[in-house]
Formats: C-alpha cells, sequence, structure tokens
C-alpha cells in the first residue's frame, strides 16, 4: 500500500519545514505549499489523501481554499491549524467538512495523532471502525489483561450512551501516562457523536488569565485585546465531545461558572448579557485525587458530584500484569517501522526488566524508554542495559531495586512518581523543556506548570 499524500499549506517557513520533517518521519508524502495558488496547482497535480491548512495566508483565506478543495475532491479529510482567537474560524472549516484542528503553537505529537486520526476516519463509519480497531502508539491500550476487557466492556457501554440533549457527564481517572487522552478519542469515536467536533480543553495548559475566556469566550471589547467576539471551547464543541483534560487544575474561581455551565447547559460569555445553549457530551480527566482536594478546599464537591456521573478509572501499567511486555513489543516494532529500521526482539533480561520495573509514568515513559533504546542501543536485539533502567543494571541490582520498589511502594505518592520523571526526563534531555513537554506527551505550557509546582528547574 503506498504512503498517504499530505497537502500542507502553510506560509511560514520555519514551521512548514518542521512539520514537513515529521510528516515525512511519520511515512507520508507531502506536498508543501505557500500560498493557494500553489496549493490548488499541487492539488490537481496529485491528489491528496488529506489536506493540512493554515487560515491566514498571503493570498486568501484558508476556509476559502477548503471549500474550493472540497468542491474538486468531496470527501477529503482536511486538518486546520488555528492561532489564538481563531477557534469560531475553526468551527466554520469543520461545516466545510474538516476533520479536526491544531492549536498554534503546535504540538508535534498531537500532530502525529491527530494526521493519524484524520486519515483513518474519511467517513463517520470507517472512523468509528478504525478508532475501535486500531491500537497507535500512544493510545495505552494495547492489552488483554482482565483490567483492560473491563475497561473496554465499559468504553463500548458508556459510548451507548452518549446519544440525547443532555448525556451524563463521564470522568476518566488515573496516573499520569495512562491514556486518559486517547481513551476520551475512543468514547467520542464510538458515540453517535462521532461526525461532530472533538475539542480538547487543558486545563493545565491554558493561561491563568485566560482560562475563562478559552472556556466560556468574550464578546468585543469584554477586556484588553478583545479586538472581536469569540465563542469559546466548551460552546465550539457543538454537538461533539468537550474533554476537560486535567480538571483538577482549574482554578477555584471558575469551578463554580463551571458547575452552572454543566447544570444549566448554557454559558455566558464574558461581557454578554445573553446566555447561549451549549449541547456537548462533557468527558473530564484528572490524575489527581479529587476527594482529597475536596477536603482540603481545592475542588468544589457540587462539580464533583455533576462531573462523577460515569467513571472510568485506567488502570497502571504495573497492575497490567503481560501487558508490559505486548505494549513493549509494539513500540519496538513501530519505532522501528517509523524510523526504517530492522525490528529488533526484546532479549530475556530485558524481559525481566521491563516485568520488574515501577513505571511510575506509566505507558508513556515505556514508550520513551523503548523508543530510546530502539534508535540509540539496539540494532538486532534490545538488552537489559539499553533501557537504562534502575532494576537492568545486573541481576542483583535488579532484585535490590524491585525489592526497593515493593518496598517503598506504600510510601510513594502519585506526587512523587510524576516529580522523578519529570526529574529524569529533565536530565535526559539537558534539561531542554520542549524536548522534555515532547517526551512526557506533554504541551510546554503543562510542563512549565509542574515545574512551578514541583518546584523544579526547568533550565
Amino acid at each position: 500500500m503506498s504512503a498517504a499524500h499530505i497537502l500542507l499549506l502553510e506560509d511560514e517557513g520555519a514551521l512548514a519545514r518542521a512539520l514537513d520533517r515529521r510528516l515525512r518521519r511519520d511515512g507520508y508524502t507531502v506536498a508543501v505549499c505557500e500560498n493557494i495558488a500553489n496549493a490548488k496547482l499541487a492539488a490537481r497535480r496529485r491528489r491528496p489523501d488529506l489536506a493540512l491548512l493554515d487560515l491566514r495566508l498571503p493570498d486568501g483565506y484558508g476556509l476559502d481554499f477548503l471549500e474550493w478543495l472540497r468542491g474538486e475532491i468531496p470527501n477529503i479529510p482536511a486538518v486546520v491549524m488555528t492561532a489564538f482567537g481563531e477557534l469560531d474560524d475553526a468551527i466554520a472549516a469543520m461545516r466545510l467538512g474538516a476533520v479536526d484542528f491544531l492549536k498554534k503553537p503546535l504540538d508535534l505529537e498531537a500532530l502525529h495523532r491527530v494526521v493519524a486520526d484524520a486519515l483513518a476516519r474519511e467517513t463517520p463509519a470507517t472512523r468509528v471502525a478504525n478508532d475501535a480497531a486500531a491500537a497507535p502508539e500512544d493510545t495505552g491500550l494495547v492489552g488483554d489483561s482482565p483490567a483492560m476487557r473491563a475497561l473496554y466492556a465499559q468504553l463500548d457501554r458508556i459510548a451507548a450512551l452518549a446519544a440525547g440533549e443532555a448525556p451524563p457527564n463521564v470522568l476518566l481517572t488515573g496516573e499520569t501516562g495512562t491514556g486518559k487522552d486517547r481513551v476520551a478519542r475512543m468514547l467520542h469515536a464510538r458515540s453517535t457523536r462521532a461526525k461532530n467536533p472533538f475539542v480538547q480543553v487543558d486545563c493545565a495548559a491554558l493561561p491563568r488569565d485566560l482560562v475563562e475566556a478559552e472556556l466560556f469566550g468574550h464578546e468585543k471589547g469584554a477586556f484588553t485585546n478583545a479586538h472581536r467576539a469569540r465563542r469559546g471551547l466548551l460552546a465550539a464543541a457543538g454537538d461533539g465531545t468537550a474533554f476537560l483534560n486535567e480538571i483538577g487544575e482549574l482554578p477555584m474561581a471558575l469551578q463554580a461558572k463551571l458547575l452552572t455551565a454543566l447544570e444549566s447547559r448554557t454559558v455566558r460569555e464574558i461581557g454578554g448579557d445573553t446566555e447561549r445553549d451549549i449541547s456537548a457530551w462533557f468527558v473530564a480527566a484528572t490524575n489527581r485525587d479529587l476527594a482529597e482536594m475536596m477536603a482540603t478546599g481545592d475542588f468544589r464537591q457540587d462539580l464533583y458530584y455533576r462531573l462523577n456521573v460515569l467513571t472510568l478509572h485506567l488502570p497502571p501499567l504495573r497492575e497490567r500484569g503481560d501487558d508490559v511486555i505486548a505494549l513493549a513489543e509494539h513500540f519496538v516494532a513501530h519505532t522501528a517501522a517509523r524510523y526504517d529500521r530492522p525490528v529488533p526482539t526484546i532479549d530475556e533480561n530485558a524481559r525481566a526488566a521491563i516485568r520488574t520495573y515501577h513505571w511510575p509514568g506509566n505507558v508513556r515513559e515505556l514508550r520513551h524508554v523503548v523508543e530510546r533504546a530502539v534508535l540509540v542501543h539496539a540494532e538486532h536485539v534490545v538488552e537489559a542495559t539499553h533501557l537504562q533502567l534502575p532494576a537492568a543494571l545486573s541481576a542483583p541490582a535488579q532484585r535490590e531495586s524491585t525489592d526497593r520498589a515493593t518496598d517503598n511502594a506504600a510510601n510513594t505518592t502519585l506526587a512523587d512518581s510524576e516529580r522523578d520523571l519529570i526529574e529524569r526526563t529533565l536530565h535526559q534531555t539537558q534539561h531542554n523543556v520542549s524536548q522534555a513537554a515532547r517526551q512526557l506527551g506533554l504541551s510546554r505550557g503543562a510542563l512549565r506548570y509542574r515545574l512551578e509546582k514541583y518546584g523544579l528547574d526547568g533550565g
């Protein structure tokens, strides 16, 4: 099967080159165009399988090109790239058939996921089928342990409840790196709302002074630099899904306003005097203990009970038995294929190290460890030392490390594990915050928040 061909329309040279490199690394062919005129020529010269479009271009407006392109190739999936303040344009693009949008500054890992999803869902039917069957490298949903089989069954039951004007809210819980964002996307894809927008709100990554405007929208002139009215993210989801990621990081001052929105199914924009109806399905996620936060007064009890109508708990990797080996093999094969390298095997010592390590960063950490081993060390065999895990130094050290992990497990909190993972990643990247954020699967803003939270030096 030939590689998918992507039409990339972006006039900012440095960004276009970075996107081109990443897309080609993922195995796609790419036609890079800096203006609409060249994009039309490129589309006629070779029919693209997907269009990745900026909205502000030197010779026109991206939506006009998208409308032309849909006339030429009616079923082509498109992804639009938007800057702050262009969310209404992204919604207009979706009305023209765009399947998703990416907010600038772009996260290249998010680009990889969104493009793969878009290519797999040219129609709502194929989208649901492919999302249900596929297991991309960052889903965390590879495995057949009892815990995961129970999760799969719950996914289907909950997705079936998304129909109607006021579907029950869903709360996803689990440690960092267990795949909550991917589960949210799978819930959306398996529901009757799959053809509508999926809007992800990263509560920890939003600038503190803009959280309210991003969530609820604002009228023109509502505050400094509010040069035009714009719809908030909650309303932008329309009849789709609004995913409130890291809901435990939402400022206390806005929790009451979110509660009102969830209860009344309306929002009032900043500076506005009318209510706007919202019809989205709300899915929230957290890696924090909301019960503990309620006890300390950091999270509203009424909001917790409003969100916690249906709960899905994602098990940590250490509780998933041999799923950890299945995942490691999956990441080895995927990494080798992505970088056009031979697929190495995992030797028995490496398998033992993988089984005995605690994996505080869960599936996300496993993926990065395996990718590094394949790219930096392994050619034909992944050995225990290639993993660079504390338990992989030697057999005695492995047993000692495992014993220490067992002895200390009861005294290790989630915050401790998260802090340790961030420290080790910063050390590996020589305190390059952007690179560390990519390895951890976080936005730069989300990592900066955690650096401040744990008092770590980001360099």
